[in-house]
C-alpha cells in the first residue's frame, strides 16, 4: 500500500475509535477545517450551540479538500454509526440525498423562512426532491488572488488585471529572486488553479461548456491547450518545494513575504485575519485577472444524517443555528467567505468581505455566478476526479498541453 493509503487508512481508524453516537444534547460534527483560521471560524458556531446547552463532539479529519472526510464518512455510514451531522459540498450532498441518509429539515426551513433568504445556485445543493437536506453555512468564491502588499511595492507591482500583466509581474518578480507564487502540491489546489486560468482564458461560456456541459469540442480545444500552458506558466513560478504542501502554508509564505501571490479560494483571508493582518495594509484580494466579472463558487454545508427518521431536536438546533442572520455575519467575517443568506448586512465585513458580497450579488444579477468544477460544484465527483487526475499530472511534468488536453477528454468521457 502506498504511503498515502497507509495514512488514510490510519486516520480512519484512530476517528472510527474516537467516534461513537452522539449523547443527548450533543452534536458530533464530522468536518475538515482544521487550520487556524477555520479552527477560529468554526468555534463561532461551537459557542452559538454551547450558549443554548447543547454540547459539540469534534470530528476533524484533515485535508481541504474534504477527499478524507468522505473516506472516513463512508466507514462511518457503512458500520451504521453516522454522525449528527457532516460538512459537505456540491455533488457529495446530491449524491448522499439521493441515497436517502439525509434526514428531512424542511419543518426548520419552512419556521425560519430560508426558501426566501437562500439563493437558488445554493439551493440546487440543499435539496433533493423538494427536501431540505443540509444547511449552508456560507458562499467561498473561488477564483481570488491574494497578494502581499509590501513585496508588490517594493517591486513596483501593481494589482494585474490580464493575464499579461500578470505575467510581467511573475517574470520581475522571479528576476529579482522572490518566490512569484506560493502553491501547495495537491490535486485539488491544482484544480483549483486550473478553474480560474480556463475561465480567463476562454471565458465564461467556454468555461460553461467545457466544465458543465462537458461539451467535448470544448474539452478538446486549443483554448484548453492555451489554458494548459498558461499552468506550465505557473509551474515554472513556484518554488521547488511544493509538492504535498498544504494550502494553509502556501498562504503563509504569503502572509511572512516569502512569496508574493497565492490563487486560492477565500478561505485563505481566514489566515491572514488569524496572523493579525489588515486587508489593502499588509494583503491585498482581487480576482485573477481575466475573471474579474465572474465568481466561481463553492458553499460548504453541513448536511444532516437521518437518526432513525425524525430530525432531533440537537440536529434542528445546529441547522437553525447555522442559518441564524447573527452567525452568518459573525462566522463569515472570520472564515473569509460571505453569508449564504442574501438579507445579512455587510457593515461587519472588511473590504475584502465587502467586495466579496458585493461581487456575488453582482455575479448572480449578471448570470455569471458559476459553481467551481475543483470544488464540487459543477458536476459529480466521478467526473470532477477524472479532470484533477489529468490536471496534477500534467502540473507535474507527466503530460505536455497538447497530450493533457487529449487525456482530458478521453477522462471525462469514461468518468461522465
Amino acid at each position: 500500500m502506498t504511503r498515502l493509503g497507509l495514512g488514510l487508512r490510519a486516520t480512519v481508524a484512530a476517528v472510527a475509535l474516537s467516534a461513537g453516537a452522539a449523547q443527548a444534547n450533543e452534536v458530533e460534527v464530522l468536518h475538515w477545517w482544521t487550520s487556524g483560521g477555520e479552527a477560529a471560524a468554526l468555534n463561532v458556531l461551537k459557542q452559538d450551540l454551547e450558549g443554548q446547552g447543547i454540547g459539540w463532539q469534534d470530528m476533524p479529519v484533515a485535508g481541504g479538500g474534504g477527499e478524507q472526510a468522505m473516506t472516513v464518512l463512508r466507514a462511518r455510514v457503512t458500520a451504521g454509526d453516522a454522525p449528527t451531522a457532516v460538512q459537505m459540498l456540491g455533488f457529495d450532498i446530491l449524491d448522499w440525498g439521493n441515497q436517502g441518509a439525509l434526514a428531512d429539515l424542511n419543518e426548520v426551513a419552512a419556521r425560519e423562512g430560508w426558501d426566501e433568504v437562500v439563493p437558488d445556485a445554493l439551493k440546487a445543493f440543499a435539496q433533493v426532491d423538494g427536501k431540505w437536506v443540509s444547511a449552508p453555512v456560507n458562499v467561498h468564491s473561488t477564483n481570488w488572488v491574494w497578494a502581499n502588499k509590501a513585496v508588490l511595492d517594493e517591486h513596483g507591482i501593481s494589482v494585474p488585471t490580464t493575464w499579461e500583466e500578470f505575467t510581467a509581474a511573475v517574470e520581475k518578480l522571479d528576476a529579482a529572486g522572490v518566490t512569484p507564487i506560493a502553491h501547495g502540491g495537491q490535486a485539488w489546489q491544482d484544480a483549483t488553479i486550473f478553474d480560474a486560468v480556463v475561465m480567463s482564458t476562454g471565458g465564461p461560456d467556454f468555461y460553461e461548456s467545457a466544465f458543465i456541459d462537458l461539451d467535448e469540442e470544448a474539452l478538446g480545444s486549443d483554448t484548453m491547450k492555451e489554458a494548459f500552458d498558461r499552468m506550465s506558466f505557473i509551474r515554472e513560478h513556484v518554488d521547488e518545494n511544493f509538492s504535498g504542501r498544504d494550502w494553509n502554508l502556501a498562504t503563509a509564505m504569503v502572509i511572512n513575504g516569502e512569496a508574493a501571490f497565492q490563487m486560492m479560494g477565500d478561505w485563505a483571508k481566514g489566515e491572514f485575519l488569524n496572523a493579525g493582518k489588515v486587508p489593502g495594509e499588509d494583503f491585498l484580494c482581487f480576482r485573477f485577472p481575466g475573471t474579474q466579472d465572474q465568481v466561481t463558487f463553492n458553499a460548504d454545508q453541513f448536511a444532516m444524517f437521518d437518526q432513525g427518521g425524525t430530525v432531533s431536536e440537537e440536529q434542528a438546533a445546529l441547522a437553525s443555528a447555522i442559518l441564524s442572520p447573527s452567525f452568518q455575519s459573525a462566522f463569515n467575517v472570520v472564515k473569509g467567505s460571505v453569508p449564504a443568506r442574501t438579507d445579512v448586512s455587510n457593515e461587519a465585513f472588511d473590504d475584502c468581505g465587502k467586495k466579496g458580497m458585493e461581487d456575488l450579488a453582482a455575479a448572480a444579477a449578471s448570470g455569471n455566478l458559476y459553481g467551481s468544477m475543483a470544488h464540487g460544484h459543477a458536476n459529480p465527483a466521478a467526473v470532477k476526479n477524472a479532470i484533477y487526475d489529468v490536471v496534477t499530472a500534467h502540473f507535474n511534468g507527466e503530460y505536455d498541453s497538447e497530450t493533457a488536453v487529449t487525456e482530458l477528454v478521453d477522462a471525462v468521457s469514461i468518468a461522465k
